[in-house]
């Protein structure tokens, strides 16, 4: 009987799980992949929407299209989990499993910040981006902020590249000299494990006249006064706030069992596996120690899958996750640089910085247009 495996989430680390254990191992393993979605898409993609550059269905891909031996998807939302019996509870029925992988990534709790959803626009979602994709062209004057809410958060340079973006959209509609843009961030710096990659993005917001504002996230909004409130009661003006949402842990975990203090789920560094045995949790759901970002969230997945082929396989365990991994950094004017992070390695987290050019403009598409071949087949 082929080992069922069970894949709850069909982001970057569901769909490089399930697509690695059908190349290896075919109709001999069983994967059930659940996710309450109908389509995918790449995070970065949701800038191409929210600045006009492509439309929804250009960027979504549809998980029907997934057709992989040993490999069924399933559009189901998850409504209970118990890692002790790998028995998972959807709103269409039951699912046992003799593997059980959670890939759940992180929600967006727009209420931890007072008057985000009322005075506020979020860009992390596809909704959230086509909405705020059809009110960038009536704002022609004013004071827009890009403000982070909380910390951890997905894809750490992604609100970097939505202030820089701006400022060409604006420019090349003729307003810009009519606009002030604003960044507001946790961390002291927009990249802290590459000072190089963060000393080039400071130099592209001064360049660009872009206010940064590192160090402080934004606590509330007033929109009846028009004013961002910041951790330490300062206030910044504004007339178009573009927010990047506190995240938090997708509540069927945090009622599982799985979670940890912070809302996550607690994993083994080197293997991803939880303390249940036969139960792993990769990319956002889980705390290891390297940021929210798909390509971290493929990393880990690879090694999961990796060491399950050889466990059917008998073959030796594969190397542990190394928390490797490449960003891509949109700077604006069309050219993208890249910085290579390492997290788990050393003492500290360190990243090399690639400067911005047309090569790495071709190398993202390259990333994108694999990752769409393999896993859907297109």
């Amino acid at each position: 009987m082929a080992t069922r495996v069970v894949v709850l989430g069909a982001g970057f680390g569901g769909l490089e799980l399930s697509t690695m254990l059908s190349e290896a191992l075919g109709d001999h393993v069983d994967v059930t992949l659940i996710d309450k979605n109908d389509a995918f898409v790449f995070g970065y993609s949701k800038l191409d929407v929210m600045f006009g550059r492509a439309t929804p269905d250009e960027v979504l891909l549809a998980y029907r299209d997934i057709a992989k031996p040993g490999v069924r998807f399933l559009q189901e939302t998850i409504t209970a989990i118990d890692p002790e019996a790998r028995r998972v509870t959807t709103d269409a029925g039951v699912h046992e499993a003799d593997v059980l992988v959670v890939a759940l990534g992180a929600d967006y709790d727009l209420d931890a910040t007072p008057g985000l959803a009322e005075g506020g626009h979020e860009f992390y979602s596809v909704p959230g981006a086509v909405e705020v994709g059809e009110l960038l062209p009536t704002f022609s004057q004013g004071r827009a902020i890009v403000g982070v809410c909380g910390a951890p958060f997905k894809c750490p340079p992604a609100p970097s590249e939505a202030a820089l973006l701006l400022h060409d959209y604006l420019s090349a509609r003729g307003v810009r000299d009519d606009c002030e843009i604003s960044f507001v961030i946790p961390f002291e710096s927009p990249v802290p494990p590459s000072p190089d990659t963060s000393r080039a993005l400071v130099a592209a917001f001064a360049e660009r006249g872009i206010e940064f504002v590192p160090g402080h996230r934004v606590s509330s909004l007033d929109p009846a006064r028009g004013v961002a409130v910041l951790d330490d009661d300062s206030e910044l003006p504004y007339d178009l706030f573009l927010g990047v949402p506190k995240h938090r842990a997708p509540d069927v975990v945090a009622a599982s069992g799985l979670a940890g203090e912070d809302g996550y789920v607690p994993v083994n560094p080197k293997t991803l596996e939880t303390r249940f045995p036969g139960v792993y949790a990769v990319g956002d759901v889980s705390t290891i120690g390297v940021p929210k970002a798909g390509v971290f969230a493929e990393g880990a997945a690879r090694v999961v899958a990796e060491s399950l082929i050889a466990r059917l396989r008998s073959d030796e365990q594969p190397e542990a996750y190394d928390g490797l991994g490449s960003c891509y950094i949109e700077f604006g004017a069309g050219l993208v640089g890249r910085v290579d992070v390492d997290f788990l390695s050393g003492p500290k987290p360190t990243g090399t910085f690639h400067e911005p050019s047309d090569a790495l403009v071709a190398e993202k598409d390259h990333f994108g247009s694999t990752r769409t071949a393999r896993w859907f087949s297109r």
